[in-house]
């Protein structure tokens, strides 16, 4: 199921969760939206392990995985993700609202056949549109507790969908090696670090300034655009070091781009600790609200 890349799911939908209600949400609908999610997430990705068993066994980040050990048969695994997407989905339904129900759906048949079958094997930017799936969770959240989808949520979304790229491509470029023994085009793979390095760039100032586009939008005050802005500036000067040192023609050891994975994660969970306590601790901001 991959319970860790789970975390980083939950912690973008339970903050969207307090600005869509303005405050904090029945805990009982959290915990239903959380469970619900976790199922659909965990489906998700038991079907992406799955089918991509084959890859999973040649690459070394991958090969402890359940499949690959023969911990879990194929067989096993594939009965497992698919009960686990239908019980997600009815679950949702019945306990939350079938607009999230039919989201978190979505998001799991784009992942297993958009990104997984699809993508994944045969372009390059197969991250950049396979990642939508992961920007799921905030429509889901906002619906959760609206039964709708607002402009404020679809914001979030762009930001999760710009920030996917620079938070997955540095840890592309640390199992370059990995990825390319699998035959799987990661754009490290296909391209030279600078060219990734300057499309990281790219990325992470459309996903900054996106988050910005929340203030005015969102009604959203002190709280949420000091945490966009020192986290935002922060990412960009982790992304433009990158960059540097990939124009400098620095090696792996040097080039040090897990630390921009994981400084992408510590962006992420700033940002929506920023949506959670904003509606909370509304300080306004001069002519905005």
């Amino acid at each position: 199921m991959k319970p860790r890349i789970i975390e980083l799911l939950l912690i973008t939908t339970i903050p969207v969760m307090f600005l869509a209600e303005g405050g904090v949400p029945p805990l009982l609908l959290v915990l239903y939206t959380l469970v619900g999610g976790t199922l659909s997430a965990g489906a998700a990705n038991t079907l992406n392990c799955y089918i991509d068993r084959d890859i999973d066994a040649v690459m070394h980040r991958t090969s402890k995985r359940p499949l690959v050990t023969g911990t879990v048969t194929p067989r096993g695994a594939l009965a497992f993700g698919s009960a686990l997407a239908v019980v997600s989905t009815v679950w949702l339904g019945l306990l939350v609202n079938w607009l999230s129900a039919w989201l978190a759906l979505a998001a799991l048949v784009f992942y297993v056949f958009g990104y997984t079958l699809l993508l994944k094997r045969r372009t390059a930017q197969n991250i950049v549109w396979g990642g939508a799936a992961g920007c799921m969770p905030v429509l889901i959240g906002w619906s959760a507790v609206t039964g709708t989808v607002s402009w404020s949520a679809f914001i979030l979304f762009m930001v999760i969908f710009f920030w996917t790229p620079p938070h997955y491509w540095p840890l592309s470029m640390r199992y370059k090696d990995d990825y390319a023994t699998a035959h799987v085009p990661m754009l490290p793979v296909v391209e030279r670090f600078v060219v990734v390095a300057k499309q990281i760039v790219a990325y992470s100032w459309a996903m900054v300034l996106t988050s910005l586009a929340l203030i005015p939008v969102g009604d959203v005050g002190w709280v949420y655009t000091v945490a966009a802005v020192v986290s935002g500036v922060l990412f960009l000067a982790e992304a433009h070091r990158l960059l540097g040192r990939a124009k400098a023609g620095a090696g792996e050891d040097v080039l040090k781009p897990m630390r921009l994975f994981h400084f992408s994660i510590t962006y992420l969970t700033v940002l929506f600790v920023g949506v959670a306590l904003d509606p909370i601790w509304h300080l306004p901001l001069p002519g905005l609200s």
